[in-house]
């Protein structure tokens, strides 16, 4: 069993050499529309999604923090970024630096439950 990027294991799951379980995303995925959510699966609830996102030094000076918001979200907005990016099994979802603030808020406080309720000690 392995988590992994969707983006490389379709040609494999077609070809037999692997069976996908679900995809740990709240609905199905463009690339794999064959294969269930977690939910799906069993799963209520359950979601555990890679992410990349630009940060920057605390006080950046918002006019500088708002052309790199702008610059990065017309990128990511153009049809063949977006469709290389749909290819490795992501999508993009550009935000506002408020709502990618409060994700990374939300992210911490979702995963660090996780941590704690596991037991798992890293200063050890």
């Amino acid at each position: 069993m392995a988590f992994t990027d969707l983006g490389s294991t379709p040609p494999f799951a077609k070809s037999g050499r692997i069976r996908i379980l679900a995809v740990a995303s709240a609905k199905r995925s463009a690339l794999a529309p064959e294969v269930p959510s977690a939910a799906e699966a069993g799963l209520p609830g359950w979601e555990a999604l890679g992410w990349f996102g630009v940060a920057a030094a605390a006080g950046m000076p918002q006019p500088i923090v708002q052309r790199l918001n702008s610059e990065i979200t017309a990128i990511l907005r153009q049809p063949d970024m977006r469709e290389r990016i749909l290819a490795t099994g992501n999508e993009p979802a550009p935000t506002t630096p408020e709502e990618f603030g409060t994700f990374i808020r939300e992210e911490i406080s979702r995963w660090g439950k996780v941590v704690k309720d596991s037991g798992q000690r890293f200063d050890q």
